[in-house]
């Protein structure tokens, strides 16, 4: 498979002329991947879920996962302000060209029923944010664990500003959108 880098050098020679870019910086690239993954009332429950969801994070992305906490405290949810909430990782260079790879070459494959991604994914500033259900998609998770399976949302961020030009860029790219 050709990877995603490589892709994007093309994507600009593809779409310059329907695009209207002048100059190479004009074109649409892939700034970072933000992939996240809340924990909310599970880690209330389980003081070693936010433990664990880090440590799968960092497994997936290569890069060790930073905790989120709440902003402000919420009475109704039994929310207090600085509780652990999530965790996130933000991705750059090469380690998110390898995470994107993997994660369109290997990942999205086993999803079950898996039919395209929604257009409406595509935000109107350009960025694609994908839902995953399960983390086990991956083929760093251990099997062996199928009872802490936690769901993440993978946030691709372009430089596209508008949401048509963000769809042609992924189009292009071939990430897979639903009909």
């Amino acid at each position: 498979m050709e990877k995603i880098k490589e892709k994007q050098k093309k994507a600009y020679d593809a779409l310059k002329e329907s695009l209207g870019f002048k100059s190479p910086m004009e074109g649409v690239r892939i700034v970072k991947v933000v992939v996240n993954s809340g924990t909310g009332k599970q880690s209330r429950a389980d003081k070693n879920k936010n433990d664990f969801v880090a440590e799968r994070l960092t497994q997936l992305a290569g890069q060790k996962a930073a905790p989120r906490s709440a902003k402000k405290s919420i009475a109704s949810f039994k929310l207090r302000e600085g509780e652990p909430i999530g965790q996130m990782v933000t991705l750059r260079g090469a380690r998110m060209h390898d995470f994107l790879d993997r994660f369109f070459n290997v990942a999205i494959p086993r999803i079950r029923d898996f039919r395209g991604f929604s257009k409406t994914a595509v935000d109107a500033m350009g960025n694609l944010t994908i839902g995953i259900r399960e983390h086990t998609i991956f083929p760093e998770t251990a099997d062996d664990e199928i009872k802490d399976v936690f769901g993440l949302s993978v946030t691709i961020v372009t430089t596209a500003g508008t949401r048509e030009a963000a769809l042609a860029f992924f189009e292009h790219l071939g990430i897979p959108f639903k009909k």
